[in-house]
C-alpha cells in the first residue's frame, strides 16, 4: 500500500470514529508497519491523533490477524 493511499484511508477512519473504524485503522497501520516500518506508523498516529481517537500510542506494534 502506498503512503498516500494509507493517508486517504486513515483520514476516512479517523473522521468516522467508532469501533469498526478502530479495527479498520488497526489493519491499515499493520500493513503500513509491515511495508514501511514503525516510524511511518508513529507519524500517522500523530498526524490523525489516533491516540485520542482510538487509543493507539506511538511505538505500538500492529499485526494483522
Amino acid at each position: 500500500m502506498t503512503l498516500e493511499k494509507a493517508r486517504e484511508l486513515l483520514a476516512v477512519q479517523a473522521q468516522m470514529g467508532g469501533g469498526y473504524n478502530r479495527n479498520a485503522a488497526r489493519l491499515i497501520l499493520a500493513e503500513i508497519q509491515r511495508e514501511h516500518g514503525q516510524q511511518i506508523v508513529d507519524g500517522f498516529i500523530r498526524e490523525f491523533d489516533l491516540e485520542q481517537l482510538f487509543g493507539f500510542r506511538p511505538g505500538t506494534e500492529f499485526k494483522a490477524p
